[in-house]
């Protein structure tokens, strides 16, 4: 499967060990880093400093967290859904929000997994690996048009 992974992450420590897990499980992608909900769907559709981006070359993967600054997770993931264009990309909520309701908003509005972020750093490393591994290695996934 070819094509950027989108990391929607607005923390920087957070960023930082994501990218590292990723990196180290082998995975030959690049990953997109935004920081914030608007400047997700910027670059999804192709809108503000991304305009003119083949919007028909979607993320393989994006790993949204909630509490974004702009516009939150759940209603990025809800503009996800709506358009044909990215409608069948993976999206897995990676936050740190381990409420019930948050859970089924997400699986609500699309999402197609939830992780909660661990806090100890050798646990998160290791979820990120999987989740990495498991979406773009083991899972099969559709693409529009």
């Amino acid at each position: 499967m070819t094509g950027p992974i989108l990391l929607v992450e607005d923390d920087a420590d957070d960023e930082r060990l994501t990218l590292r897990a990723l990196s180290s499980c082998g995975l030959n992608h690049e990953v997109m880093v935004v920081r914030d909900g608007g400047e997700a769907l910027d670059y999804l559709f192709g809108l503000g400093r991304w305009k003119g981006r083949d919007v028909r070359q979607q993320p393989v993967l994006v790993l949204l967290d909630l509490a974004l600054p702009t516009v939150h997770g759940f209603e990025v993931m809800r503009q996800i859904r709506a358009e044909p264009v990215t409608r069948t990309v993976p999206v897995v909520m990676l936050t740190a929000n381990a409420e019930q309701s948050a859970l089924l908003e997400s699986y609500g509005a699309g999402a197609n997994g939830y992780v909660v972020k661990p806090v100890d750093l050798l646990t998160y490393a290791q979820t990120v690996r999987e989740v990495g591994s498991y979406w773009l290695k083991v899972n099969e996934t559709a693409r529009a048009g």
